[in-house]
């Protein structure tokens, strides 16, 4: 009989445009906590869900293994998760169900979970636990082992006597580097990376090296790690990396944190460690424009081997980020797309339309500044309410019935913005055309400028200038009519 059997409610074949990606990357925090139990003397396994087709499929895994725990651990590193799609719900739901049919005390962990424990609990789950879970998971598990109260155990809730019992929360675990690297030998590694080879990209592992955002964008949720920021130490980092690199033969990264190097001279600690361990790696990240532009952080990103940055630019109107509580600059997104460049490192846009106050001028002025400063990628969304939040706080007398997006494509508009949902999801795939399109001329003039330059990819590009351009046409006359029939 197993102890734990760990699982997770992503399913990338639920959000298809995900799935389109052919990038799936293994539950990082799911492995953490089943690595820190197992360290702890607990049999554990792991049912990988990420590129299974569904729920039910747990079923016969639970059957033969018959766990005395089903833990239900969301990766909190992935931002999908934070979004609390309904798919996944809807996933977690019938996992909980069926880990109840085969008597399983089911635990759940997970950003959804946190803000909507009460709907986890009508389904059946035993215990939830709130925010950064593998030291409450451990305390809890361990309690329950020796049919001790768990009255006293921080960041859990569950039922008692008919009565919803929310304990106190946790405070986040400050020296990460207690924790023992991640259970990474329950992934079936060779999965991933078929399916990476269909993405015609190089096979990439994530890795954290930091917890939480001291940021205060007033849209961003952050029902995990909180506003409080903690890091691992680049020795850590260059060990984890040194394990995978042995291990899977991968030397491609993608470092999942929520802003990656905040610490002072973390970045340049990473390098001099790198340096010391000879090892050679690419990698990509997330961070912010003004902190990119700090010191030396672009020149030792470069050496140490950041192949792109993606920043969240959000807008070019500066009274959009300023409502925000966003704290950068217009201009900041310039210079640091600049001296990225400069580098020779790919630089990628997060956008976001939609946000309280916007309307015409807000939106050319992103535009205009997407096809100006022609970033290597785009990825659009729109405002999405999320509780926890001061942005949500502000339109939640606004929310509909639907108050989360089903798939990460969903791209609805929960409360009462400048226009409707139809606009918006036209106005995401019109600024998409734009942007090709922008990329197609560009393209064009640098063959003609010297025909050496001459690519398959650039080709293609321009090739498709042939339909960006009409459809785009098409696309600006239908958000004009939308515009003026608001």
């Amino acid at each position: 009989m197993l102890d734990i059997l760990f699982s997770h409610s992503y399913y990338y074949r639920l959000d298809p445009k995900q799935w389109k990606n052919k990038t799936p990357f293994p539950p990082l925090g799911t492995l953490y906590a089943a690595s820190l139990l197992r360290e702890n003397r607990y049999e554990v396994d792991l049912f990988d869900t990420n590129l299974l087709n569904g729920p039910s499929e747990i079923r016969f895994v639970i059957q033969e293994k018959k766990p005395k725990y089903l833990v239900i651990y969301d990766d909190g590193f992935n931002y999908l998760t934070k979004m609390c799609l309904t798919n996944m719900r809807e996933a977690c739901f019938e996992m909980i169900c069926l880990g109840k049919e085969q008597n399983c005390t089911v635990i759940v962990c997970s950003s959804d979970a946190t803000d909507h424990y009460g709907k986890y609990l009508e389904k059946g789950a035993d215990f939830i636990i709130q925010g950064e879970g593998e030291m409450t998971l451990l305390e809890l598990i361990n309690s329950l082992e020796k049919n001790e109260s768990v009255a006293l155990i921080p960041g859990i809730v569950h039922s008692e006597e008919n009565q919803v019992k929310v304990h106190p929360k946790r405070s986040v675990l400050q020296d990460l580097d207690q924790l023992p690297l991640p259970a990474w030998d329950l992934v079936a590694m060779e999965d991933y990376k078929n399916i990476w080879k269909q993405s015609r990209q190089d096979f990439t592992l994530n890795i954290a090296t930091t917890r939480g955002c001291p940021y205060k964008c007033n849209w961003c949720a952050k029902p995990i790690y909180g506003n409080r920021y903690h890091a691992h130490s680049p020795k850590y980092i260059a060990d984890h990396i040194r394990y995978l690199k042995d291990t899977f033969g991968v030397d491609r990264f993608w470092m999942c944190d929520d802003i990656f190097g905040l610490k002072p001279n973390w970045v340049q600690e990473f390098y001099s460690e790198l340096q010391q361990q000879n090892l050679k790696i690419r990698y990509y990240i997330q961070s912010r424009v003004d902190l990119l532009l700090k010191e030396d952080t672009i020149d030792v990103l470069a050496k140490s081997g950041l192949e792109e940055v993606w920043v969240g630019a959000e807008s070019a109107s500066q009274k959009i980020l300023d409502a925000m509580d966003k704290g950068t600059k217009v201009a900041q997104i310039y210079e640091a797309t600049k001296m990225l460049k400069a580098k020779n490192i790919r630089v990628a846009f997060f956008l976001q339309f939609g946000y309280l106050t916007e309307n015409q001028s807000d939106i050319q002025k992103t535009i205009a500044m997407v096809k100006e400063l022609m970033p290597d990628n785009i990825g659009i969304s729109v405002s999405y309410p999320l509780p926890g939040t001061l942005f949500y706080e502000k339109v939640k007398n606004d929310l509909k019935e639907k108050s989360n997006w089903k798939d990460s494509d969903d791209l609805e508009m929960m409360f009462r913005g400048t226009f409707k949902s139809d606009y918006y999801r036209k106005l995401q795939r019109f600024v998409h055309k734009e942007y090709r399109k922008s990329q197609g001329f560009v393209n064009l003039k640098t063959i003609a400028r010297n025909p050496m330059h001459l690519s398959f990819r650039k080709i293609k590009s321009i090739a498709k200038l042939a339909y960006y351009i009409p459809s785009a046409f098409a696309d600006s006359l239908y958000l004009k009519k939308q515009a003026h029939e608001r």
